[in-house]
């Protein structure tokens, strides 16, 4: 078995690390590991994905999960929504009954707090570490390895997992106990939802305005209404290029799952509610997949 270091880290650690999930995420974060030396193995629902992915990188697909995750030391997983998560950790197929004791899971779909909870319990249970790490960055930022990682769990487990994400982030710290990883995650789409109508609703107004929008962006992008949004997705939201990342599907989802926490904790949010709203409106117009920028077609069509 490969052993593997990484400064600031002294101590070396085990390195069989298996990555389920090879979504437009999951597939380059897996390759990320796999290029840093770690002998890394893949399980995807679809097989010809994982196939795909061991041409792809030095690695192995395997036909299941209880192949995939016996002895690994770190089982990463990136799936969809809580259902999927439930699925594939739990019940006699599932990771929670295959994986060795000691293992570490570290999950990075961006899912409920409760659900965080409910695994990390399981696999305590179990005699497994759990970090629940949902990331920031979108397809670009997996590709490049400059990943946001929110983590939740035990300062023990995420010391150990920390060398390992820090081959696919920028940014990484643990945020709390289980399940403070998903609620941050909640806090940044809460965040965004906001940004990207404030955003729309500005460029709308400048071609409603007549004004030259490219030269307002130039402007209002060196003072204080500069955003990432901003630099970032300005100028495919002025061309009507909706095809840069995270879908609208997705994030109706996990603003779903910010407004069920946000009645649980009792916060209000009715920016977030009403954007929430919005993007129903652009799956209305058949826009289900394009990125979370295209509120400005709202806009453009109801004007």
């Amino acid at each position: 078995m490969l052993s593997y270091a990484a400064e600031p880290y002294k101590e070396k650690i085990m390195t069989t690390a298996t990555f389920i999930g090879l979504g437009v995420m999951g597939y380059p974060m897996a390759g990320h590991l796999a290029k840093a030396g770690l002998t890394v193995r893949v399980w995807n629902r679809s097989a010809e994905k994982s196939l795909q992915w061991a041409k792809d990188y030095p690695g192995t697909a395997c036909q299941s999960i209880e192949e995939a995750v016996k002895g690994a030391d770190f089982v990463m997983t990136c799936v969809g929504a809580d259902k999927d998560l439930i699925a594939i950790y739990e019940g006699s197929e599932g990771i929670l009954a295959h994986a060795q004791p000691g293992a570490i899971l570290v999950d990075h779909t961006t899912a409920s707090a409760g659900v965080a909870e409910r695994l990390s319990e399981a696999s305590r249970e179990s005699g497994m570490g759990f970090i629940d790490a949902p990331v920031s960055g979108g397809q670009q930022g997996a590709q490049n390895g400059q990943l946001t990682i929110m983590c939740g769990g035990t300062e023990p487990d995420y010391a150990k997992v920390e060398p390992l994400l820090q081959h696919y982030a920028r940014a990484l710290n643990l945020m709390g106990p289980a399940g403070s990883g998903q609620k941050t995650k909640m806090v940044n789409q809460i965040a965004i939802a906001g940004l990207v109508q404030g955003l729309s609703e500005a460029l709308h107004f400048a071609e409603q305005a007549d004004l030259d929008v490219q030269k307002v962006v130039n402007v209002i992008s060196k003072g204080a209404a500069q955003s990432w949004q901003m630099e970032n997705r300005s100028g495919t939201m002025i061309n009507g290029e909706f095809d840069h990342g995270f879908a609208v599907d997705w994030m109706r989802k996990d603003l779903g799952i910010c407004l069920d926490e946000a009645r649980k904790v009792n916060a209000s949010l009715p920016v977030t509610a009403l954007v929430d709203q919005f993007y129903g409106d652009v799956q209305g117009m058949g826009g289900k997949r394009w990125d979370t920028s295209s509120l400005i077609q709202r806009l453009r069509k109801f004007r």
